[in-house]
């Protein structure tokens, strides 16, 4: 099992899978193992042992353990994907997932900012100094174009056309898509890349953004960088960086913006990850308007 598990996870990580998605799978096929350790002690479970029934325990075995929906959907992926290797590589005749389904789970609506918030949030950064200028650069960027913090942290200079206002952008699975930069978010640019000349050693990459030594920024550093910033304007928890994504998509949507075309900018492979923002702008409009009145009879 354990030999399995390692091949499984040397495959996925040569198919351009994120790394967090790694790490998830990876925790997820350790789950697993732990659960075939405990319950079926006496040797070592043949992959080719494994058995729907046995899938099943293992996902009663992690419900009972307080494991939601949400998470079990995703471990369901994982062992689907790690059997289907398996069986591609021969080592295995049946996929016992076939016979399982994914539990089901309620989409919780993003939060997002409002258009007055992001504008508090965007004036917060002191652009008396070069780090200022970087940071609301950031900001800008962020909310122009629905960005993803680990695709801001991986742009480089040759990315952004200034004069067209358009930003090469490489997302999930190394996927390329242009996506239009406002005028607010390229002056931010322009204003930040003298600074950007005072951070560069060296040794340092064409990523646009730079840290204090000049080294390229990664999404976790730039999180810790952000986030003292929505704490400012935050009255709930649960804002991040990514609340600017939210926010993007969902002021384009009220402003009419085909959702067809948010799909495009925000990267997203299906439609169906796109219209959660289409519940949150209905959410929206009951708030308006109040609760709707039944129709009277005909």
């Amino acid at each position: 099992m354990q030999k399995a598990i390692a091949d499984y996870l040397q495959f996925i990580r040569g198919e351009a899978k994120s790394p967090r998605t790694i790490i998830a799978y990876e925790s997820d096929l350790e789950q697993f193992h732990t659960f075939l350790q405990r319950f079926f002690p006496d040797a070592e479970v043949q992959v080719g042992q494994i058995s729907p029934l046995m899938i099943r325990d293992f996902m009663r075995w992690m419900h009972d353990s307080g494991v939601g929906n949400r998470s079990l959907s995703r471990k369901t992926t994982a062992l689907n994907s790690f059997f289907r290797f398996l069986k591609l590589t021969g080592v295995i005749d049946k996929n016992p997932m076939d016979r399982i389904k994914r539990p089901k789970f309620e989409k919780k609506l993003p939060l997002f900012f409002s258009e007055e918030e992001v504008a508090q949030l965007l004036k917060i950064p002191d652009t008396a100094d070069k780090f200022g200028l970087r940071n609301r650069a950031i900001l800008e960027l962020l909310y122009s174009s629905g960005l993803r913090l680990s695709e801001l942290a991986d742009l480089q200079l040759s990315d952004i056309d200034m004069k067209r206002g358009l930003l090469r952008v490489i997302g999930k699975g190394n996927k390329e898509r242009m996506v239009p930069v406002g005028e607010p978010a390229i002056q931010a640019i322009r204003e930040y890349l003298p600074a950007r000349a005072e951070l560069q050693t060296p040794q340092s990459s064409n990523k646009l953004f730079l840290t204090r030594s000049g080294k390229d920024f990664d999404h976790r550093q730039l999180y810790t960088i952000l986030d003292k910033y929505f704490a400012v304007i935050a009255q709930k928890k649960g804002y991040s960086p990514h609340t600017l994504r939210h926010s993007f998509a969902t002021h384009l949507l009220e402003r009419k913006v085909d959702i067809r075309v948010i799909q495009v900018l925000l990267g997203h492979k299906k439609l169906e990850t796109t219209s959660i923002y289409a519940h949150v702008a209905t959410d929206l409009l009951r708030e308006v308007i109040g609760p709707l009145e039944p129709m009277p009879p005909a």
